[in-house]
């Protein structure tokens, strides 16, 4: 039996764009890099993706990503605006950009991943619920059971190195390496790095992940025999995903529209 090639979808019409707002003192460069990463945090802790006031999200604005956006430190998700995200710089920890304190795990995790991978331009570091129990098994593979899996085929790499609360640079770079050309980083017994070409991108993918991730703890939790596709269709079947690309951004910008009536400040 042959796998037919992927189907092409007919044409969509074009993502409605927000309507951008006068700006302001609180302004202090890349306003719409900032108004999105704010947004990915209102809706992580919407969602119950955060943790306390720890975890963090980031996206490079050099093209080295040696710069990036990242949360300050101890600040609540769901009170983030995006004036009050924190310009850092990954060669000079202790010299910030602009903006207030940053923890010491986040240069470590993304000052050192945002450099060794250029290209992985948003990090969405998390301990949600189903992830963190993924990673928390002997074998943390995700195996491809259905079409949200199938979706993270071959682009998930296992850390098995954790050696404590990632505050050495050491552990930075294990961890980049670790993460190699993959799109997600399962870190064992610690949680999740999910990264993107935008915030748009990123965030959808950490949602679905998560989703993903839940069904294979709870289809595990049945103690049932798991059905597992075969390779050949879990790698068409994330093809497909590919084929849906715009959908990601499509599926944020709905996040914002939404915040921008329900949480205005967000933006400031």
């Amino acid at each position: 039996m042959t796998i037919e090639a992927v189907k092409t979808f007919p044409p969509t019409p074009p993502i409605p764009q927000t309507p951008p707002t006068p700006s302001t003192e609180a302004d202090t460069g890349y306003a719409e890099e900032r108004r999105d990463l704010a947004c990915a945090f209102r809706w992580a802790a919407r969602l119950g993706f955060n943790e306390g006031v720890a975890n963090h999200f980031s996206l490079a604005v050099s093209d080295d990503g040696g710069r990036f956006l990242v949360n300050p430190y101890a600040r609540h998700w769901a009170r983030l605006r995006a004036s009050d995200l924190v310009l850092a710089d990954a060669d000079a920890p202790g010299e910030l950009v602009s903006g207030g304190a940053v923890d010491d795990t986040a240069f470590v995790i993304h000052g050192r991943i945002h450099k060794a991978v250029p290209q992985a331009r948003c990090l969405l570091h998390t301990h949600m619920k189903y992830a963190t129990v993924l990673s928390s098994l002997t074998d943390s593979a995700l195996p491809p059971i259905d079409q949200n899996t199938m979706r993270f085929y071959g682009q998930v790499a296992i850390d098995e190195g954790f050696e404590g609360m990632a505050l050495e640079e050491a552990e930075g770079d294990r961890l980049a390496r670790a993460l190699g050309d993959k799109s997600v980083l399962l870190m064992g017994n610690h949680g999740v790095v999910v990264t993107g070409a935008t915030v748009g991108r990123a965030f959808d993918a950490l949602y679905y992940f998560e989703r993903a991730c839940e069904t294979v703890v709870t289809a595990y939790s049945t103690g049932k025999a798991l059905r597992t596709a075969p390779d050949a269709v879990a790698r068409r079947t994330a093809a497909e995903w590919r084929r849906y690309g715009e959908m990601a951004e499509r599926h944020f910008a709905e996040l914002r529209a939404m915040l921008d009536e329900l949480e205005p400040d967000y933006r400031s």
